[in-house]
């Protein structure tokens, strides 16, 4: 049974029914999928929840779909580590790494909000799905079109890493490279979409498709006991995941899934684009768009469509935004590494740079509980790392040559070299 009301302007409130739009035919604003509550709260509870299958169609109920889900089962349900290591090194009492670099199954996030977006477009009557990317949402949309026999045209800027590349042509997806930034891509496919019907699942499908990321935060939110962090810091690239972490603790608070306690909620940046956190830092009303310049790829968008409203959860939520610069992006990705065995892309190297600063000055206090969103492999992300990590011993097969490396090796730790 579906509990989908339909689509509401954020701006105005008008109202429409359930339908392939995302825009607001009277003021222009963004529209958002509704739901009645009272009557999921009937149907939906804890043990509900716990006695189902260990992915993001557990919670099905506030989830946009009409039918049973058809493309990508088995989703989402990502861990959510302790990270005592972590905690150690950065002198707090409670961390956590909510980790959707093992998402399945392209390893990241975006497998959560494409597998709702690709079921919408089939419930529509889709055969065609396409995107604009900055690679991880290309990928995705390659890997679930190709599981559930769609056709997919995927539109990413022509320099992106290799790894996203392969990781999207695989699959047999008919990839475009656009000679510009995600800002280019993303209006080209706007034109596109109006010209072909489509489903792109980030532009007409995009309402159904951002419900998808509620799901981390409700896994957060589980698997935490069914209790709230004081302190979660969030990636943001269109600002969208940040606004439906707000959305999902919301939504189970009124559903009365989790006592309410006081989030705030943090997004990170790469200073090289960071058009949400510099409007937040001036005090703006609204962000102004820039033009990306950072290793940070897959947060390089510059004209984010959802900036507006992640300022807003900030804000009203208590936190704030921070950005940090490539060297530290590439740092934070050590971090992690060393301390929890986590390798992320580019984008968790801000949000775990973004933390230890946030932490550093006072912002988030250290006897808090904090969660750190990983939302991206360091698969994907090696290039920045070649120069950044230590290279191979080479010796020959021989044990005296690896006996007087050892030696070499252990007479520098014990100079703290």
């Amino acid at each position: 049974m579906s509990y989908v009301k339909g689509l509401r302007c954020r701006e105005c409130g008008k109202e429409y029914p359930k339908a392939p739009i995302h825009v607001c035919e009277f003021c222009f604003g963004p529209l958002e999928v509704t739901y009645e509550y009272d009557e999921i709260k009937r149907v939906f509870s804890r043990d509900v929840i716990k006695n189902r299958s260990s992915d993001i169609w557990r919670y099905a109920e506030l989830l946009p779909l009409d039918k049973p889900n058809s493309i990508g089962k088995c989703v989402g349900f990502t861990p959510l580590l302790k990270a005592d290591n972590l905690a150690r090194i950065l002198g707090v009492r409670e961390i956590y790494v909510k980790n959707d670099a093992v998402c399945y199954p392209t390893l990241s996030f975006k497998d959560r909000v494409v597998s709702v977006a690709l079921s919408k477009a089939k419930e529509f009557g889709y055969k065609t799905v396409a995107c604009a990317s900055t690679g991880n949402l290309a990928n995705a949309v390659a890997a679930l079109s190709s599981l559930g026999r769609l056709e997919s045209y995927l539109f990413i800027p022509y320099d992106l890493e290799q790894s996203k590349i392969i990781g999207t042509t695989v699959y047999g997806a008919k990839l475009i490279g656009i000679n510009g930034s995600y800002d280019d891509v993303n209006r080209l496919c706007s034109e596109v979409a109006g010209k072909f019907g489509w489903a792109f699942v980030n532009i007409n499908i995009r309402p159904y498709y951002a419900e998808g990321s509620k799901t981390f935060g409700f896994e957060i939110m589980e698997q935490l006991g069914w209790r709230l962090p004081k302190h979660i810091v969030v990636p943001m690239a269109s600002g969208s995941l940040i606004t439906k972490i707000w959305k999902a603790i919301q939504e189970f608070d009124k559903l009365g899934l989790v006592d309410r306690t006081e989030t705030k909620i943090y997004g990170a940046q790469a200073t090289g684009c960071s058009p949400i956190t510099t409007a937040l830092k001036n005090g703006w009303e609204i962000f102004k768009p820039v033009k990306p310049n950072t290793i940070a790829k897959s947060l390089a968008i510059g004209n984010p469509a959802d900036g507006y409203y992640a300022m807003k959860v900030m804000k009203e939520s208590g936190g704030c935004g921070e950005d940090v610069t490539d060297e530290e992006v590439v740092e934070g990705m050590k971090l992690l590494a060393e301390t929890e065995g986590i390798f992320t892309e580019t984008a968790g190297g801000v949000t775990m740079a973004v933390t230890k600063k946030l932490i550093e000055n006072d912002i988030i206090p250290r006897d808090e509980s904090i969660v750190v969103s990983i939302t991206g492999n360091g698969l994907k992300t090696l290039e920045p790392l070649y120069d950044k990590v230590s290279k191979p011993h080479i010796i020959g097969a021989r044990l005296e040559e690896f006996e007087d490396l050892y030696s070499r090796l252990n007479s520098r730790k014990k100079g703290g070299n």
